[in-house]
């Protein structure tokens, strides 16, 4: 914006027509940032409008980029809410199994919901490691209610994943080795795109809470 104003404020007040006059002391740089600011926002020429033909042609042009960018921006935030959105869903449902304590059920042999509850849990954390790559900046944004906080609710995916591998059920212990895979692939992205540090997943979930103000208690 202020380049813009900087290419106009040369060819100011005489290669522009004010609607109101000419104005004393006009042509200042004042003026080529007002019109770079209206043009950008392509709210339209306010009361300068550019008179030679060059400037006839360099204003549509930055209304054009002022018209990229806000459609850029739009773009933007139309894809990281979806994946926020499913970030917090995952983190809202781990809170609610430690709630149900579902930990317990781990060692149930005659539980058949477990296997399916731990599937379930693997995909989204694997769709969450996913969402990370594809927008990393959504790793800036973080939720202050531990409950919606995917850093602060993941220790306890690790923990269903600990148990579920010593499950007498056979199934439960491959859905929790599965569970464990993808817990691993999240840690990956949290070293190789946040630096991250931590010689075991647990320990790199653990700096990662803590960066998000949710240090392990």
């Amino acid at each position: 914006m202020i380049g813009w104003a900087l290419l106009y404020w040369p060819s100011m007040p005489a290669g522009f027509t004010y609607s109101s006059g000419p104005v004393p002391g006009g042509g200042g740089f004042s003026d080529g940032l007002y019109l770079s600011m209206v043009t950008i926002s392509t709210l339209g020429f306010g009361d300068i409008v550019p008179a030679s033909a060059w400037l006839r042609v360099i204003t549509p042009l930055e209304a054009l980029f002022g018209f990229a960018l806000l459609t850029a921006a739009v773009s933007w935030i139309l894809q990281i809410y979806p994946a926020l959105t499913r970030r917090r869903v995952l983190a809202i449902r781990l809170s609610v199994l430690r709630r149900a304590d579902v930990a317990r059920t781990v060692h149930d042999p005659r539980s058949a919901m477990l296997p399916r509850l731990l599937d379930e849990l693997s995909i989204a954390i694997t769709q969450a490691g996913v969402d990370l790559r594809e927008y990393s900046e959504t790793y800036y944004f973080r939720d202050a209610d531990p409950d919606s906080s995917l850093a602060a609710t993941l220790p306890y995916a690790v923990e269903l994943g600990r148990i579920g591998t010593i499950a007498p059920a056979v199934d439960v212990r491959l859905a929790a080795t599965i569970l464990n895979c993808a817990l691993e692939e999240f840690a990956k992205v949290l070293r190789e795109r946040f630096r991250h540090t931590g010689h075991s997943t647990p320990e790199v979930l653990a700096a990662y809470a803590s960066d998000h103000g949710h240090p392990p208690a």
